[in-house]
């Protein structure tokens, strides 16, 4: 795994984190930034901006990652294992058209258009996120409660899980057709009812006040920001409600090292390494230098969620 040659931005490309902050001095940098930035911007990449409000559970006192460190590294193994083959090998997915299917235990099953989701009143959440690897970011995502969806199908009583399928479309994303399969296709993930039902959980539209490029996620993704990325899962095209837990994807490929509950936790160690200090991308000071910060438990979230595991053994249930 290479930790150390991700791209940078020069200090001149990096937006002013008080002019981030504004949000109307955002909007006015983007426009007139906007043309250069895309001149250099990696097919694939997105153009359209959204509307949104600012959250009422946005983070604060927290400094976004600057642009590019977010857009260009990332894992989304459909595309390769670089953390830079994402934004150099996704210029051929195709994010419209584009359904998401909601199923299983509700009463009222439907499909959703990207165009009514992004068409729904959103939200901008400024939120870390914390990978499993030790390393995190702060993300200003934008997009919507995943409860607002879920209540529209009116989940019935038997239903405890929420179950996520990505697409499968191996002559678009390359790491599918691989003969190197890191996992099973298409990737699958899950949540508890009550963690899909929270408040902080959203399903993601877009970030730094656009629509998701694809090495991000395109068109829309999960967003649960006190567990470990990979939870996040990306172009989703199925939500099913179930009973019974549901498979996921990095838990069937090494159930040891990845847990269905994924909660950040500095106590528990992956068996590869510590989880106690993480780097910032986008930060200076080397991999073990002073850019390490300790981690936080549940990410920082814990006075918002840690009721959700009252009672339970959270070095068992990791």
């Amino acid at each position: 795994m290479r930790l150390f040659d991700y791209p940078r931005p020069a200090v001149s490309d990096i937006t002013p984190e008080g002019a981030y902050l504004s949000r109307r001095a955002t909007l006015a940098a983007g426009l007139a930034g906007g043309a250069a930035w895309l001149a250099g911007a990696p097919r694939g990449a997105w153009a359209d901006p959204l509307r949104a409000t600012p959250g009422a559970l946005s983070g604060t006192g927290l400094t976004p990652t600057p642009f590019q460190d977010a857009t260009h590294y990332n894992n989304f193994y459909e595309f390769g294992l670089e953390k830079t083959d994402p934004a150099e090998r996704s210029g051929d997915f195709h994010p419209r058209p584009w359904t998401v299917r909601v199923e299983g235990l509700v009463a009222k099953p439907r499909t959703y258009d990207i165009d009514a989701l992004l068409a729904r009143p959103l939200e901008e959440r400024l939120y870390r996120m914390r990978c499993v690897e030790a390393w995190s970011m702060v993300i200003p995502w934008t997009g919507f409660a995943l409860a607002d969806l879920l209540k529209e199908v009116e989940p019935l009583g038997s239903a405890k899980y929420v179950a996520f399928e990505s697409v499968l479309r191996p002559a678009e994303m390359p790491g599918q057709d691989s003969m190197l399969h890191v996992l099973d296709w298409p990737y699958a993930e899950g949540l508890r009812l009550d963690e899909a039902m929270h408040p902080l959980t959203i399903l993601a539209v877009g970030l730094y006040g656009r629509t998701l490029p694809n090495q991000n996620g395109a068109p829309v993704r999960l967003v649960v920001p006190w567990k470990y990325g990979f939870k996040g899962i990306k172009s989703i095209v199925r939500i099913r409600l179930t009973e019974t837990r549901p498979r996921t994807a990095w838990n069937d490929r090494a159930p040891d090292e990845y847990g269905f509950y994924a909660n950040v936790n500095p106590a528990v160690d992956h068996p590869r390494w510590s989880q106690a200090t993480e780097r910032p991308i986008g930060a200076r000071g080397g991999f073990f230098g002073a850019a390490r910060q300790p981690t936080l438990p549940f990410n920082g979230y814990a006075e918002q969620v840690a009721g959700l595991y009252a009672g339970m053994d959270l070095r068992r249930n990791f």
